[in-house]
């Protein structure tokens, strides 16, 4: 599940070892952006020795590499491999060229390093103008690709336009990026919200994000966590509605009927498949799903 995955500089200690506590769904340790240049070999050793003997629990744990065009993308995938991370944030994606180059990478790390080949997945991080474009041959570039996030204020600066708290100014990239990620299974993973004390700001921007089609929310701060993970789960009417249709449903295969009308509304095989998500994500949140619903048809 990757409602929230959570930003940690990888030259940050302390940080880094909050990360065992922290309630992020993911965590990305970050090599790039968060890492000045003189501190990028220390950082990667950090994050390394971190991933091998830190206890993390159950969370994803990711590491934004340096890009594959700054010549520490082999070093951070090497080490990062031979550490056992989970998944790589690939960063300025541009095409299906990047994210091979790194799967081969990924592959002659994994072998050296005795680890299954095609254990370690990536997410792919379009943050320009082309690999919003791209969006689509990104998304089936590799079977390691699990999802596709996006870099907002990178893309910004691409597009030379100024971010707001609405965020219109990306809706098209945003879009763009939901349907290549549905079109091919992945998870869809929406830019973060920079303002880290504007919570009410966070929450809108979750929700229209979740109304959009994304699965989860990139994260810079540990005070957007909650805000975000409430913004993904379903309330209880929709649980109950969702755990009504299913019931629904299956009494109406029982009885050999085709179409089913609940509620007013035909149901068809996308609404049934998204109601079993729903009640999929809740459970997997922990969230109540043992009552017992009450349905009408009709």
């Amino acid at each position: 599940m990757r409602r929230s995955l959570l930003f940690i500089p990888g030259n940050r200690p302390n940080m880094i070892q909050n990360g065992e506590v922290l309630p992020a769904d993911a965590l990305i340790f970050d090599l790039e952006d968060s890492v000045v240049a003189q501190d990028k070999d220390a950082a990667r050793d950090l994050v390394a020795q971190a991933l091998s003997s830190l206890d993390f629990g159950s969370r994803e744990r990711l590491v934004r590499i340096n890009g594959m065009d700054t010549g520490l993308a082999g070093a951070d995938l090497d080490a990062m491999v031979g550490s056992g991370v989970d998944t790589i944030l690939l960063p300025k994606v541009m095409g299906a060229g990047t994210v091979e180059e790194a799967a081969s990478l990924l592959e002659h790390a994994e072998r050296a390093h005795d680890r299954q080949v095609g254990s370690t997945s990536i997410v792919a991080l379009l943050e320009t103008a082309l690999g919003i474009e791209r969006a689509f041959e990104v998304a089936g570039a590799s079977p390691r690709v699990t999802g596709l996030a996006l870099g907002g204020e990178d893309l910004s600066a691409d597009l030379g336009c100024s971010r707001t708290r609405e965020g219109w100014e990306i809706f098209y990239s945003r879009s763009r990026l939901v349907l290549a990620a549905k079109a091919h299974g992945l998870d869809a993973l929406d830019t973060p919200f920079i303002d880290v004390h504007d919570l009410e700001g966070c929450r809108l921007d979750t929700l229209f994000a979740k109304q959009l089609g994304f699965t989860g929310k990139l994260c810079i701060s540990p005070f957007h966590l909650e805000v975000i993970h409430q913004a993904f789960m379903p309330g209880k009417e929709e649980i109950d509605y969702a755990r009504a249709l299913i019931l629904a449903m299956k009494e109406s295969e029982a009885l050999g009927q085709g179409a089913l009308s609940f509620r007013g509304r035909m149901i068809d095989p996308p609404v049934l498949r998204q109601a079993q998500r729903m009640l999929e994500l809740a459970g997997l949140a922990g969230l109540p799903l043992d009552e017992e619903a009450d349905h009408d048809q009709g």
